[in-house]
């Protein structure tokens, strides 16, 4: 399921030179030793603002690839970027992605995703590059937990934690020598120009600092104008740098330098590639796409592709991938300070709405092909001005979306910073349904704050209730119940003030499902009773399905098996018309549940066939590794305990893979039942135990009750009945929280033993 092996090294720089010295001395890390390739596993490149790195670190990790056959990840951790630096829980959730760990699988804490991150990389030779990094702690979590694999760093800080902790090895890069800065130069205008003298190419080296970034920039510029003098361009870059000089405080020389560079450059730019360089500083995200830059600038896919040509031929602009730009950090806070001395307070509002709307609609024509069925039906009409894109299919939406993630994050919270407030809670509510397919955890938790705030600052209380539970949402399917509870609480008590019966519904369908995790087994069935009504009221047939088929599930656990049956079988036939396959999944395995309850194991059989071919057919572990303990239930009520052994095993090791420890438990309490029903008791209590330790961390005082019954069974037949004793003395205090009758005739069974 996770091999996978990614190539994310972006393209080699061009007309890469010197450096001969640093290369030599980054290549001493490699060994010659197959099973310890590297002498230290993190290395560090630390220097100044355009001195260098990030061309540095790929140039060496381009030549040295062969040596890491498992694959090369990277990421820019946006250290110095003028908006927020990359989080180390998101680049874990996308690095585990390109490791092949579907969406729904990946864990929702930084510390199991970290993990799981160093599980999947323990037994790889890999390249990780972690560029632009801000601080140690920054990149810790990103670290591999084996020497067989390399990473990488830029930085503009020294980073003394990571060698003093974890035996970095740390290159320091100077700005070029001057003979290395002139061949430089010589090397990227040599195409273009012949008759350049050297101390001119000297002058123009000392002008930029002999950093390479603007060296690019300068050389970009010569090259352009092969007819032109160079003392001219050199008088001309002088005369820039004077200027720059006047206008600014004492500061960095250095990053002076730079950004004289950057305002020759930019002045010599046609007007309309420099109106749209200044106006992508107003983009959200440092990166972009070719139709995003189109509609924030209002101009055609045509237009805009030759203006961003222009940019990327000046070095103004990196092209990463067809059709994504982006920009060096440096230039995005000049291009910042362009747009705010050269365009108009209103120009820069109507800029900033335009591309926050196409955004929001694009992200609707999103969430219509991937979540159909979970959409926020968003009302407001696309604005005449904005052409936001549409997707003929699902896995083009899904491409879109795992392309634009960060950004769609930073719109969100770009909207709330311009009291745009409106799109911000509607753009949190129009995610949801991406999110909740997805599990994305970290942007869903972050979008949905923004929503609440901004939906309050906006003065819509329709508009806060779905921030709301949006917020719950993400909050549940984490599985952090008490806050899910009071997000969800709050958005039922503002739809019944405003009338919102549709959303009412929804929200007591949720809590129901929240009481029926925490086992308030009648709070549960009386909300998804108040739901039903309502949905069905309102016509509303498949909400009113998958509410029934909730409440199935709590029949189920009060015993009430028949009417269990009767309900699912009554939805599956909706959500078959529907085709919706995850909500006939679940339906088919409570439906197993209840019939081999009642005795009848070939109907069981039957219905958790179904269920794991559904989920085979749509490769989705999640659904495999929940639905096949179930299977295994089926089997040992078949009579065959080593069957069922394999399927618990099997759900096992996959809940382990996805983090998933609750659901991990509940395989490991099969297996020992499994084990206790072959005769095989030393195995039975092993698993038994194990699954009894995961149900205590996790505070799950139901699931641990019964475990530790089963293990206390078991104990009898090892000779251990004084401890046998003590467990079933401590089952009985857990169970007496629980009203309901299962817990009451267990509790009545073990005081009776």
């Amino acid at each position: 399921m996770f091999a996978v092996t990614p190539s994310q090294l972006p393209g080699d720089v061009r007309g890469f030179v010197n450096r001969h010295v640093e290369l030599t001395t980054l290549s001493s890390v490699l060994t010659e030793s197959h099973e310890d390739p590297v002498a230290a596993a993190v290395t560090v490149i630390t220097g100044t603002a355009g001195v260098g790195k990030t061309s540095l670190a790929l140039h060496w990790a381009h030549s040295v690839r062969e040596h890491f056959p498992d694959g090369q990840l990277y990421v820019n951790l946006r250290g110095y970027d003028p908006g927020l630096p990359a989080m180390p829980e998101q680049v874990l959730d996308r690095f585990l992605r390109d490791l092949g760990v579907p969406a729904t699988a990946i864990p929702v804490h930084v510390e199991d995703r970290a993990s799981l991150y160093r599980s999947l990389l323990a037994a790889r030779r890999m390249l990780v590059v972690l560029d632009n990094a801000a601080s140690a702690g920054q990149v810790r979590p990103l670290l591999p937990g084996a020497a067989t694999s390399l990473v990488v760093i830029t930085s503009r800080s020294r980073l003394s934690g990571l060698v003093a902790l974890h035996g970095a090895f740390r290159l320091g890069l100077d700005i070029l020598a001057e003979n290395d800065a002139v061949a430089l130069l010589a090397t990227l205008i040599a195409r273009y120009r012949g008759h350049d003298q050297r101390h001119e190419l000297v002058e123009l080296a000392r002008l930029c600092a002999r950093l390479p970034l603007a060296l690019r920039i300068a050389a970009e510029r010569a090259a352009s104008r092969p007819m032109m003098r160079l003392d001219e361009l050199i008088a001309d870059l002088r005369d820039e740098s004077a200027l720059w000089d006047a206008l600014t405080a004492e500061g960095d020389d250095d990053i002076d330098a730079v950004r004289t560079v950057f305002a020759w450059s930019y002045r010599a730019l046609p007007e309309a590639p420099a109106r749209l360089f200044r106006l992508l500083g107003m983009h959200p995200g440092n990166e972009f796409g070719l139709p995003a830059a189109a509609a924030l600038a209002g101009l055609s896919i045509t237009q805009a592709r030759q203006q961003l040509d222009v940019l990327v031929g000046a070095h103004l602009l990196e092209q990463p991938a067809p059709g994504r730009y982006e920009f060096h950090d440096l230039l995005r806070a000049y291009a910042v300070d362009q747009v705010r001395h050269l365009e108009s307070p209103e120009t820069r509002t109507k800029v900033s709405q335009r591309i926050l709307d196409w955004y929001l609609h694009t992200a609707d024509a999103a969430q219509n092909r991937i979540a159909p069925f979970d959409r926020y039906k968003l009302s407001e009409p696309v604005p005449p001005d904005v052409a936001p894109l549409s997707f003929d299919d699902y896995d083009s939406a899904l491409r879109w979306y795992q392309i634009e993630r960060a950004n769609l994050v930073g719109v969100t919270r770009a909207a709330a910073e311009a009291n745009s407030h409106g799109t911000a809670w509607r753009l949190a509510a129009v995610l949801r349904a991406i999110y909740m397919h997805q599990n994305a955890f970290d942007d869903w938790l972050t979008t949905g704050g923004i929503g609440v705030d901004s939906a309050e600052r906006d003065g819509d209380r329709g508009g806060r209730a779905e921030a709301l539970e949006s917020l719950g949402r993400a909050y549940f399917q984490s599985r952090r119940l008490d806050e899910a509870e009071i997000n969800h609480s709050a958005a039922l008590d503002i739809r019944r003030e405003i009338g919102d019966q549709f959303g009412e519904a929804v929200s007591l369908n949720t809590l129901g499902l929240i009481g029926l995790r925490r086992r308030h087994l009648d709070d549960a069935r009386s909300f998804f009773e108040q739901a039903g009504v309502i949905f069905h009221r309102l016509g509303e047939h498949r909400w009113e399905a998958l509410m029934r088929s909730n409440l199935a599930e709590t029949l189920c656990e009060v015993q009430q098996l028949q009417a269990a049956i009767d309900v699912l079988l009554d939805v599956l036939s909706v959500f078959r018309d529907l085709a919706d396959r995850a909500s006939e999944g679940n339906a088919l395995y409570h439906l197993s549940w209840a019939h081999r309850e009642q005795g009848d194991v070939a109907a069981a059989h039957s219905s958790i066939d179904q269920a794991i071919r559904i989920a085979e057919d749509e490769d989705n572990p999640v659904w495999l590794a929940h639905w096949s303990v179930e299977l295994g239930n089926v089997q040992r009520a078949s009579g065959q305990p080593a069957e069922a052994l394999v399927a618990y095993q099997r759900a096992a090791s996959i809940q382990r893979r996805l983090c998933d420890r609750s659901r991990e438990a509940f395989a490991l309490d099969g297996a020992g039942q499994a084990y206790q029903q072959m005769g095989r008791f030393e195995e039975a209590v092993d698993f038994y135990r194990t699954a009894a330790g995961i149900h205590h961390d996790l505070d799950d005082r139901w699931n641990l009750a019964q475990t530790l019954s089963r293990l206390a069974s078991t104990l009898v037949h090892t000779d251990s009945e004084e401890e046998a004793q003590t467990l079933r003395g401590q089952a009985v205090d857990l169970l007496s929280t629980f009203d309901d009758s299962r817990a009451v005739e267990l509790r009545r069974r073990l005081r009776d033993f």
